[in-house]
Order: C-alpha cells, then structure tokens, then sequence
C-alpha cells in the first residue's frame, strides 16, 4: 500500500489539465473495512489535503453518525475519490474526475491491496454511475430506493 500510494502522489498524468495543479489526495489503508468513494477532491481538499473537507463532509459524518477522529482514521476508512486530483469548475459545479484519471487508473490496484473491505459506499452521481453500469436507475431517487438491487 505504501508503494501505491507513493506512485499517486507522484502522478503527473493530468498535469497540463488541472487548473489548480496537481494534488493527488490518498487516504487508504490495507486494513480499512469501509471505503466511501466520491468525487474527485473538491478546492478545499486540494488546499488542505483532506477529503471531504468541507460542508458535503460534514454533512456526511453527521448522516453516518460518524465522529471526525473515527472518519479520517485511514485504517478504519478508506477515502477514495473518482480522480485524485481537483479536475476544475464547470458550468453546474465541479467537472468530473478526468477520464484519465478515473478508476481504471488507480481503483483496480486499491482493491487489490485492501482485502479487508466489507463495506463500500457510492457516494454521488459520478461515482455510481461509474461502479453501478449494470443497474443504473433513472435518477438518484430511483437508485437509492433500489438500493437492495
């Protein structure tokens, strides 16, 4: 896990793209039991290194009833965003993780070098889009009232 952590800091696949510069953000563990993958890092997490760093995680902790401490203890909670890098602002909010950069580029390797997962949550459209192609429903609604699917 070390070493793949090393190689995303030291990504530079998106470089010439990324308004902010790179960032890649990791915050993964091999003995987390819950993954919660989202969006690609917000600007707040790009200036501060931490995920979910802004009201959207706040939120969330506070859904989860989930103490801060507990929420970023990497060992107990893998953090994984859809690109590890701030991909930029678009017209309804922030772009999507760059295609590059998305899943195949990294996700593939974290399963692999976490194999006490039990639990993963898709947080947000780009993220269960991504995972759930076989069971996409018409709209977030549908999806989490499907969610035994």
């Amino acid at each position: 896990m070390r070493k793949l952590r090393s190689e995303i800091r030291g990504c530079e696949v998106s470089k010439e793209h990324l308004p902010l510069g790179l960032g890649p953000i990791v915050a993964c563990h091999s003995e987390a039991k819950i993954s919660i993958i989202g969006q690609a890092p917000e600007t707040k997490a790009h200036e501060t290194g931490v995920l979910w760093n802004d009201l959207s995680g706040r939120q969330l902790r506070k859904w989860l009833r989930v103490e801060y401490e507990v929420f970023y203890d990497e060992t107990k909670i893998a953090l994984m965003p859809m690109g590890f890098c701030y991909p930029g602002k678009g017209k309804g909010g922030n772009l999507p993780a760059r295609k590059e950069c998305s899943p195949p580029l990294w996700h593939e390797q974290f399963w692999r070098a976490m194999p006490t997962l039990e639990l993963t949550m898709l947080i947000g459209t780009y993220a269960q889009n991504y995972y759930l192609k076989k069971e996409r429903e018409k709209n977030l609604t549908d999806r989490v009232k499907a969610y035994q699917k």
